[in-house]
């Protein structure tokens, strides 16, 4: 592993500190999920983002009557 160091607002310490405590873990093992969440989201955001309008339908009027379909 990686030693990092953040700047997390009070208020933010405070909440997950709680998280932390009340799921018997530790602020950094709360912070890399977190992180490893954020990560898997992201990548799935991206494969979407990328096979979007590679596929046809074979209808022209797709836009105009979605509700339909």
């Amino acid at each position: 592993m990686i030693r990092t160091q953040i700047r997390l607002r009070e208020a933010q310490y405070r909440a997950l500190k709680e998280i932390a405590e009340h799921q018997g873990d530790s602020l950094a093992e709360v912070i890399r999920r977190a992180v490893a969440q954020f990560l898997e989201t992201e990548e799935r955001r991206r494969r979407a983002l990328a096979i979007a309008g590679r596929f046809r339908s074979g209808q022209s009027d797709i836009s105009e009557r979605h509700d339909d379909y």
